[in-house]
């Protein structure tokens, strides 16, 4: 079986079209296609249906996918096992919370296996590094913004509380609520000026700093948070997410690197990831 046809299986998976996996590939789409056609003709089975927005995986396919993993993963160990070691170039990435745990792991997965003689250590997005993954607002004047991400925000809401049950929610329909407040979060710094100018005032139950945990006290009954629209947020059951209808409160995520100076191969390999994800 080929592992190259195997690569561009999981690249489409994962991706969710053929365009997105041949730029992650850096191949042309038709080359992807002839791939995966070559492959379901080998296991005698569909492994995506096709549609308008892209691809999605059949039966066959689900069970393919963490095979293929396994496979191309012992591939990599092999060849690392009769390879000679060699000097790592220190990387250091700065990162802010609350950007997705699974969407940021994708994203360095990418990069690491994109800059293999690489050390990648990831600090908080105020201390020195080479590169970070900021929101708009964090930006520095010696530093291009590359948008990787937009996200809304959304009221994350215990199932018990009546505020709940309410079709659209509006401003006011906050005043009196039990709150968890989260900082740094520019989204509820702009909230917060808003209702302090229609005198709306929360009852603030907690006081953290990350989404997770923000997240666990609002599924524990505590109170509401006002958190990013993830996915791997929105898939949790026992939380009901609604918007606010007469504000638009947004971010947007991105990679910051030095304007000024040249960029180094990590850095060029990591502005090229991102855009994959953009």
């Amino acid at each position: 079986m080929n592992l190259r046809a195997l690569s561009y299986f999981v690249a489409v998976y994962e991706k969710g079209t053929i365009s997105a996996a041949a730029k992650k590939c850096y191949i042309a789409q038709p080359s992807i296609s002839a791939a995966i056609s070559q492959l379901e003709a080998e296991l005698n089975t569909q492994l995506f249906q096709r549609h308008g927005k892209g691809v999605t995986p059949t039966e066959s396919g689900v069970r393919l996918y963490p095979l293929a993993q396994k496979l191309l993963n012992e591939s990599k160990a092999i060849k690392a096992l009769f390879s000679e070691p060699q000097a790592r170039t220190p990387f250091k990435l700065g990162l802010i919370n609350s950007l997705g745990v699974q969407r940021m792991s994708m994203l360095l997965r990418d990069f690491s296996h994109a800059c293999l003689d690489m050390e990648l250590t990831l600090v908080e997005a105020n201390e020195s590094c080479d590169g970070r993954i900021i929101t708009t607002s964090q930006l520095k004047s010696d530093e291009a913004f590359h948008p990787i991400w937009h996200d809304d925000y959304l009221l994350a809401i215990p199932p018990s509380f009546s505020i709940s049950l309410k079709k659209s929610l509006q401003l006011r329909d906050l005043h009196g609520q039990a709150f968890i407040h989260r900082a740094p979060c520019e989204a509820l710094a702009d909230l917060q000026q808003l209702m302090d100018l229609e005198g709306i005032k929360l009852e603030v139950r907690a006081r953290i700093q990350t989404v997770e945990y923000s997240v666990g006290l609002v599924s524990a009954g505590v109170g509401m948070a006002l958190v990013p629209a993830l996915p791997a947020l929105l898939a949790q059951k026992n939380i009901v997410f609604k918007p606010i209808q007469d504000i638009q409160l947004q971010r947007t995520v991105g990679l910051a690197l030095p304007r000024e100076r040249p960029l180094n191969e990590q850095q060029r390999q990591l502005q090229q990831v991102c855009k994959l994800y953009s």
